[in-house]
């Protein structure tokens, strides 16, 4: 039976955070846990949680995104991620906007978020608004294939804008932060290398720096004062690596 709407929780090794989740998209009509075949308890605790599971092995985010896409039958697809929570408010301006049905009604809405640092909630560097398309009706929406990370999604018509965030947690230590820039620039440097991109010998220092300052000065990274400090550098190292990556790939390929 197709429902109004579907939460989609896309998941790997997410036990520490995909009870709470769950709990806080209790009020949608299915929720559903997409699962990249985790060796945790998160299925565990989605079953208790009454979600439905499905697991499909990662190929890339755009890929698992649109996979979820044809596997939930809903008018309408909520994607929240494990570290992300739903308030109230935003569930009940959710609610509101899928109801209409008008001449221009939206294909899809952007959803702001509040990033939490290691507890702290960022202003600048990009942290906020940082709006994502994630409300999407179901049959006007794919996603872009040649964007495998920090995905793309293609609208068959207009997308509007919620004004309630999204909660996200989205690193509790540094060491988090490194442990997912091995998972996300490998992905970075092959996009890079399907564009054909050039790579000069500077190019992986300068990029990095013009990531910083594009973060911590361009995009108010200073207003965290230390955690701006600290998570702008981390984004620049994050663009060093997938540099470096790049550099290997074309290494490999000569």
């Amino acid at each position: 039976m197709t429902v109004p709407l579907a939460a989609v929780v896309l998941t790997k090794n997410s036990e520490g955070h995909i009870a709470d989740c769950l709990a806080s998209l209790a009020w949608t009509d299915a929720q559903v846990v997409f699962d990249d075949l985790s060796t945790d308890r998160t299925v565990e605790l989605a079953l208790q949680h009454g979600a439905r599971v499905v697991q499909h092995p990662l190929e890339d985010f755009a890929a698992q995104r649109d996979a979820a896409l044809a596997a939930v039958d809903a008018d309408w697809i909520l994607f929240v991620d494990s570290d992300e929570r739903v308030t109230p408010l935003l569930a009940q301006e959710v609610r509101q906007v899928i109801q209409y049905s008008g001449p221009d009604a939206r294909a899809g809405w952007w959803i702001p978020r509040h990033n939490y640092m290691i507890g702290h909630r960022m202003r600048g560097g990009g942290w906020y608004p940082d709006h994502q398309l994630r409300l999407l009706r179901r049959g006007k929406a794919r996603y872009d294939p040649a964007h495998k990370v920090h995905e793309v999604v293609v609208l068959d018509g207009q997308a509007g804008y919620l004004s309630q965030p999204f909660i996200h947690y989205n690193y509790d230590s540094v060491r988090e932060f490194q442990q997912k820039i091995g998972r996300y620039t490998g992905l970075e440097a092959q996009i890079l290398w399907d564009k054909g991109t050039r790579l000069r010998p500077w190019t992986p220092i300068s990029m990095p720096l013009r990531e910083f300052w594009r973060r911590f000065v361009t995009l108010k990274g200073y207003q965290d004062h230390l955690y701006g400090l600290l998570f702008c550098g981390l984004m620049a190292w994050y663009t060093h690596v997938t540099y470096r990556r790049l550099k290997k790939l074309r290494r490999g390929a000569a």
